[in-house]
């Protein structure tokens, strides 16, 4: 079996089993696509994670995971009449073809920044967009969500021309929070926050969603990453802690940074 027939079968198969299941298990044909939706969403972190990670093994897992919750929420549209699987693939192949005049056409882009900027271009022409924030999803997480916007302002020239800009801007938003602070104090716990407190970390917040993207860095994933390895040096830290007779937890802030420390280099 040559490839193109073997991943035909492979989706023709994915399909018969996500009929079946809609068929057969309750709580497949319980769902919907807003209940659908929260686990496609989740598998398509997972993907991510897995892509950072450099972990294939776990690529391969993930994509048919997310794979599978493609192929189910066409099975919904085809259950009402609205569309299927077929429709989705001839239509995202459609798309690809118009939007890349350099590949199927006489354009000629020779840089992914000029590939890009015909791209934004394309949308706007063929999707017959309304204004320049034109269907940018509000279901977002916040930082993509901040990046779309900025990337929309972008394309009116509504931009700085290099990460001179949001730095500079980083700086001042940081100070402006940090005279705030001052006026302010501390809250106490699980008491509300200043409003003018809670603008000037949202403008700092935005600003450094601008540094990443001048960057190229995609700040969800960055600030993943770096979660990511808060956990394993805490965990790592509690470790060494109790390696010595302690408890982590009850330690002195100092003690507890020595071996935030100590853990960071034995991971490194």
């Amino acid at each position: 079996m040559g490839g193109g027939d073997e991943l035909a079968q492979a989706l023709v198969d994915l399909q018969e089993l996500a009929e079946r299941l809609r068929r057969e298990c309750p709580w497949d044909r319980a769902q919907t696509e807003r209940t659908i939706v929260p686990h496609t969403v989740e598998e398509a972190y997972e993907v991510a994670d897995a892509a950072v990670a450099g972990d294939d093994a776990k690529l391969v897992d993930e994509l048919g995971d997310l794979l599978f919750q493609t192929v189910f929420l066409a099975l919904l549209l085809e259950e009402r009449g609205a569309g299927d699987l077929a429709g989705s693939a001839r239509a995202i192949h459609a798309k690809l073809v118009r939007r890349h005049p350099h590949v199927f056409g006489e354009a000629e882009l020779a840089t992914p920044g000029a590939v890009k900027g015909r791209w934004e271009e394309l949308k706007r022409e063929q999707e017959e967009w309304e204004g320049i924030f034109h269907d940018v999803p509000e279901t977002l997480p916040a930082l993509l969500h901040a990046r779309k916007v900025q990337r929309r302002a972008a394309t009116a020239g509504f931009d700085w021309p290099d990460a001179s800009g949001p730095l500079a801007k980083i700086r001042e938003e940081a100070a402006e929070l940090e005279e705030e602070i001052g006026g302010a104090g501390t809250p106490a716990p699980e008491t509300e926050p200043s409003l003018r407190i809670v603008a000037e970390i949202g403008d700092l917040l935005f600003t450094v969603v601008n540094l990443a993207r001048a960057l190229n860095v995609d700040p969800e994933l960055a600030l993943r990453a770096t979660s990511r390895r808060f956990v394993e040096r805490v965990e790592r830290a509690a470790e060494l802690a109790e390696r010595d007779g302690c408890d982590w937890r009850v330690l002195s802030l100092e003690e507890q940074d020595r071996y935030y420390e100590l853990a960071k280099g034995s991971l490194a």
